[in-house]
């Protein structure tokens, strides 16, 4: 699916940076994404293990982990809507190899 007047060998190309902050972004997420499930399965197992008292610890921590994830979700997201078609730098230079 190309825009109108675009080709479709444009589409989809990042510049450099754009693609280090990609993968800046997909790290962060799978960094807090494995954070989040260790913080749930601990809560999870304390269900069980702890004091009310190391429960409700567990769950906060639980909780911190789930938001810094879903944050870094975000993050991530709002580059996919900004970067959608491609780095508009990184388009030019596949036009013309000059830029």
């Amino acid at each position: 699916m190309s825009g109108p007047g675009r080709s479709a060998d444009t589409l989809g190309i990042l510049s450099r940076r754009a693609l280090q902050e990609l993968g800046a972004l997909q790290t962060r997420v799978h960094e807090l994404g494995t954070l989040r499930n260790a913080s749930l399965r601990l809560f999870l197992a304390s269900r069980h293990a702890a004091t009310s008292i190391a429960q409700r610890e567990f769950w906060l921590e639980f909780a911190w982990a789930d938001e810094e994830y879903r944050a870094a979700v975000r993050c991530l997201a709002q580059f996919c809507v900004i970067y959608r078609d491609g780095s508009r730098t990184a388009a030019r230079g596949a036009l013309n190899p000059s830029v």
